[in-house]
């Protein structure tokens, strides 16, 4: 793949520097004289609709792929749909902790090249790029080491009782912990160049290996066209193969250049202490945060797995659907991430705040629409991962739960995005240990306690999301985000 693209912006159009925080940390709504509000949204659908294109796409591929999965047994035995849908969702959680390291330096990365970006730093761009290559390397081995030695006693700490489920679950786990360093270097790969807006190169190699993850789900799965039978292993071989695809396309893309960045081995890539240095200061508060989230979202996975295979199936085809609504307010935080980090690069903290207001607005309407989707269509959905009764019942109802978290959930992607683009990363990463850690297990746990079920748990998941999107918008709405600087800029 050959790639050569030029990132402008509005922010191209203005000096550097400005009086914003001069004049105190209050968010103002004032643009800069010239600049009108329909460039600022040019700006931002321009960075989000292939991130947007891409993210909704690949979260579609993950629902085939977990519908494939559910129905394995076909209607005259949704039973073994059901565990194999469950085995899956066993997996999830071990998997993104073990992805905490290099997915929070991917945010150190992405704040740092985006800075560079708006200063027109290329040198620098590139180093940081390279650094984030070093580092997801050096820890992904480490990790996908430990992921494959220790997959079934993870399966089994995260609540797994039935024979069967936990040799699937394990199988599932330690095949894509093989295949773990094809997708760390491609999201750090990716990290790169969105921060420097390039989202719809990006948007191409990930649809190209949704389409091969998708076809090998068919040829593995059920052992279509001569290929071997194997079932939730084929799933997770499919995925891999995807990803190993993914990676050669990106790793083509970066190493011919696109413009801006370009990885040239002949530079080495050899430790800078001060690269790292403003990585880890970004990044640590970020896995702090991933940690947390992630040691939350454990404990509330396992209060769900205690309410047995039905109840755990259930939930884990309505956190993958609920995960397509995530993609929405992810791709317009890619535009929040990039265009406030470009943005305060330039140090024009006005334009920062500028572009974080706006790519709320419209993500709003995306979110609107989903909720509208998710309330009238919520039962037919579900349906489509699995044939069993009492998983659609309970899955639709659950589905208004989805529905009505929507808006709040987009606005709290945005604009975290925009605070991880200045390097806020601290402030997140409390505000998760409040909510996640705390708040959502601890309601959960009462309510199930109480009789609710799944409801309780889904209760516990809503109070969560609020109260998140209420403190983020406060962090927010302070202005302190504007303060910040990295070692590099405090001379």
């Amino acid at each position: 793949m050959k790639s050569s693209v030029k990132i402008e912006t509005t922010l191209d159009r203005l000096p550097y520097g400005d009086e914003a925080t001069s004049k105190g940390l209050k968010v103002t709504k004032l643009l800069p004289t010239g600049v009108k509000s329909k460039d600022l949204y040019r700006d931002i659908i321009r960075i989000a609709w292939p991130s947007f294109v891409e993210l909704l796409l690949t979260q579609l591929a993950s629902m085939v792929d977990l519908m494939m999965v559910g129905s394995m047994g076909g209607k005259a035995h949704p039973e073994i749909g059901k565990q194999a849908l469950a085995a899956v969702g066993l997996t999830t959680q071990p998997k993104f902790l073990l992805m905490t390291a290099f997915i929070a330096m991917n945010t150190g990365v992405t704040a740092l090249i985006a800075r560079n970006r708006g200063i027109n730093d290329k040198k620098q761009a590139n180093l940081v790029a390279r650094q984030g290559l070093l580092f997801t390397f050096c820890a992904t081995i480490i990790l996908s080491i430990l992921g494959y030695l220790f997959a079934q006693p993870m399966v089994i700490f995260m609540g797994s009782t039935e024979d069967i489920v936990t040799k699937w679950a394990t199988q599932y786990l330690q095949i894509q912990m093989i295949g773990f360093l094809s997708f760390a270097l491609t999201s750090t790969i990716t990290a790169s160049l969105r921060a420097v807006g390039d989202s719809k190169t990006c948007m191409i190699y990930n649809l190209i290996a949704n389409v091969v993850n998708v076809i090998f789900n068919w040829l593995l799965i059920y052992g279509n066209l001569g290929f071997p039978e194997l079932g939730v292993a084929g799933a997770s071989l499919a995925t891999v193969i995807g990803q190993v695809a993914a990676f050669i396309m990106a790793f083509i893309v970066i190493l011919r250049g696109n413009g801006f960045l370009k990885l040239e081995f002949k530079l080495g890539f050899k430790p800078d202490k001060i690269v790292l240095g403003n990585m880890l200061h970004i990044g640590f508060p970020a896995m702090v945060e991933q940690l947390l989230m992630r040691v939350g979202m454990i404990i509330f996975a396992k209060t769900v797995a205690s309410l047995g295979t039905t109840a755990y199936a259930t939930h884990q085809v309505c956190m993958n659907i609920q995960a397509l609504s995530f993609m929405t307010g992810q791709a317009f935080a890619v535009s929040a991430t990039t265009l406030m980090g470009q943005s305060l690069g330039k140090r024009r903290t006005d334009m920062a705040q500028a572009y974080c207001s706006r790519t709320r607005k419209v993500g709003l309407l995306f979110s609107l629409l989903l909720a509208s989707i998710f309330a009238l269509f919520g039962s037919q959905i579900v349906e489509l991962y699995n044939s069993d009764p009492a998983i659609i019942q309970i899955g639709g109802r659950i589905m208004f739960f989805v529905a009505f978290l929507q808006p709040f959930q987009s606005a709290q992607f945005i604009i975290a995005g925009g605070l991880r683009g200045a390097g806020d990363t601290r402030a997140t990463a409390i505000i998760t240990f409040i909510t996640v850690l705390l708040i959502r297990p601890a309601v959960a746990i009462a309510l199930v306690n109480l009789g609710l079920g799944l409801y309780g748990a889904w209760a516990g998941l809503a109070v969560d999301q609020l109260i998140r999107s209420g403190l983020v918008l406060n962090r927010y709405n302070s202005g302190k985000w504007k303060l910040i600087k990295l070692k590099s800029e405090q001379s």
